[in-house]
C-alpha cells in the first residue's frame, strides 16, 4: 500500500517536543541586533564584515591616508592648498571616464575603447567650433551625444550580436583613434579659444568664499535630510533603521571634512568648477545605481545573468544602455582633459589614460567580478592615483617609476578583490 494512502490513527496523540522547541533558535537580522546595541552593535558588525571578506572602501581609505603621511613627511608642500586644488582638478578628467567604466564592470564587462573615445570627444569640439565656427555650446554637446552613440554601438554588437566585449571595445579603441587622427588633419593640433565653454571647465574657480562654505553646507543639509527622511520611511515600513545618533554622527563627520576641503580651497583660488561638477555627477549617478530600478537591474546582472533573465529583466537593453552611459562620460572626460591643455591634439586619449581609468575604478573598490560597487569608487581611486603621481612629481621622480608604483597599487587592490570574494564565498555571503 502507498504511503501516501495509509489510514491516519485517529486515536494517536498529538506529538510534543518540548526539548526540540526549547533548543530551537530564532533567526534574527544582524541589523535588527546592531540597531538594538547601540555602537557597540556596530564595531561587532564590522568585525563580524572583516571576518566575512566584506571590505568596503576601507583598503583605499587606508591607503589615502598612508599616502598623504608620506609624501607629507617627504615633502612639506604635498598637502598645502594649491597642491590639494591642484590634484582635484587634475583628477576630473580620469575621473569622469572611471564613472563609465564603473558601470561596466557592474556588469562583470570591460570597456577597452575609453580613451580612444575621449580623444574623440575633444577632437570634435575643436573642429566644429574652432575649424568651423559652430557655436562651442553645440559642439560641445554633439561631442557627448556621439559619445553615447559610440557607446551604444558597442554595446549593440556585444549584447545582440553576442561578440566577445573585449575583441569589440578593443576593435573600438584602434577605429576611434584613427578617427581623431583623421578629423584633426595633418597639422595635429587645435587649441580652443581660452575664454570659451570647454576651457573653462578647468580653469574656473568661485573665488567668492562663501561659494565653498555654501555648497559644503547645503551638501551637510541634504544628507542629514535624505538620511531622515529614509529612516522615517523605513520604520513605517517596519524594517531595520539606523538610529538618529548614527545619522547625527555621520552628518557630523560629513560636516567636518566638507567644512574643511571649503576652507582649504578658499586659501587658494576658491572652489574649483570641475571638482563641483564632478561631485554631482557622482551624488546622481549614486543615486540611479542605488534608488533607481534601472540601478538594481544593473547590480542583478552582474550577480547572474540567467537569473536576471529569468526574472525578466531585459539583458540585451540593460548592457547596451550600459555601453552608452560608458560612451557619454568617456566623451564628458575627453573634454576636461582638452580643457586642462586647452586644446585638441594627437596624444588625446592615448597613453596611460585607459588603464588609469580603469585602474581608479577597481582601486576605488568596484569588483572587477560585477554586481558590487559605486560611482564614488572612481572618486577614490582616481584620488590615489593622481596623489601619488603629484607626490612623485614634488620629489622629482621620473615616469618610470610613476607606472611601476601604480601598477603595484592595482596589483594589491585585485589580490585584496580575489581575497575578499573568496572569503566571502566561504562566509556564505557571496
Amino acid at each position: 500500500m502507498d504511503k501516501a494512502s495509509t489510514p491516519v490513527d485517529q486515536g494517536a496523540a498529538p506529538v510534543d517536543a518540548p526539548a526540540a522547541a526549547d533548543g530551537a533558535v530564532t533567526v534574527v537580522d544582524p541589523r535588527l541586533l546592531v540597531r538594538e546595541q547601540g555602537f557597540a552593535g556596530y564595531i561587532s558588525e564590522f568585525k563580524r564584515k572583516i571576518r566575512a571578506g566584506d571590505l568596503g572602501s576601507i583598503p583605499v581609505i587606508i591607503g589615502l591616508i598612508i599616502i598623504c603621511v608620506v609624501f607629507q613627511s617627504l615633502n612639506s608642500n604635498f598637502l598645502t592648498a594649491g597642491n590639494i586644488s591642484n590634484i582635484s582638478v587634475a583628477m576630473v578628467g580620469t575621473g569622469m571616464i572611471a564613472v563609465g567604466i564603473v558601470f561596466v564592470l557592474l556588469l562583470g564587462e570591460i570597456d577597452l575603447s575609453v580613451g580612444s573615445v575621449s580623444g574623440v570627444s575633444g577632437a570634435l569640439v575643436a573642429v566644429l567650433s574652432v575649424s568651423h565656427g559652430m557655436n562651442e555650446w553645440l559642439a560641445l554637446v554633439i561631442a557627448i551625444v556621439s559619445g553615447a552613440v559610440i557607446g551604444a554601438v558597442h554595446g549593440f554588437f556585444f549584447a545582440r550580436v553576442g561578440a566577445p566585449a573585449f575583441a569589440v571595445t578593443l576593435a573600438g579603441l584602434l577605429f576611434w583613434l584613427g578617427f581623431m587622427l583623421q578629423i584633426l588633419g595633418d597639422n595635429g593640433t587645435i587649441n580652443l579659444d581660452s575664454e570659451g565653454v570647454v576651457a573653462k571647465l578647468t580653469t574656473y574657480y568661485f573665488s567668492d568664499v562663501a561659494v565653498a562654505y555654501g555648497v559644503a553646507v547645503v551638501a551637510v543639509v541634504v544628507f542629514f535630510a535624505t538620511s531622515f527622511l529614509e529612516n522615517r520611511r523605513r520604520e513605517a515600513a517596519g524594517v531595520p533603521s539606523r538610529p538618529l545618533s548614527e545619522i547625527v554622527l555621520r552628518t557630523a563627520v560629513l560636516a567636518v571634512v566638507a567644512l574643511a576641503a571649503a576652507f582649504m580651497f578658499n586659501q587658494y583660488k576658491g572652489l574649483p568648477l570641475a571638482l563641483l561638477i564632478f561631485l554631482v555627477v557622482l551624488v546622481l549617478t549614486d543615486f540611479v545605481l542605488r534608488r533607481t530600478t534601472y540601478g538594481r537591474k544593473v547590480f542583478a546582472l552582474g550577480g547572474s545573468v540567467e537569473a536576471s533573465r529569468r526574472a525578466g529583466i531585459n539583458v540585451t537593453m540593460i548592457r547596451i544602455s550600459v555601453y552608452a552611459i560608458a560612451g557619454t562620460f568617456a566623451a564628458i572626460g575627453g573634454l576636461f582633459l582638452a580643457s586642462k591643455i586647452a586644446a585638441a591634439n594627437q596624444g588625446a586619449g592615448t597613453g596611460d589614460l585607459l588603464m588609469n581609468a580603469i585602474a581608479a575604478a577597481v582601486i576605488g573598490g568596484t569588483s572587477l567580478f560585477g554586481g558590487r560597487g559605486r560611482t564614488w569608487n572612481a572618486l577614490l581611486g582616481v584620488m590615489v592615483i593622481v596623489s601619488i603621481q603629484y607626490g612623485l612629481a614634488l620629489e622629482g621622480v621620473g615616469t618610470p617609476v610613476v607606472y611601476m608604483i601604480t601598477g603595484g597599487v592595482l596589483l594589491a587592490t585585485v589580490v585584496i578583490d580575489s581575497v575578499s570574494r573568496k572569503t566571502q564565498k566561504t562566509a556564505g555571503r557571496a
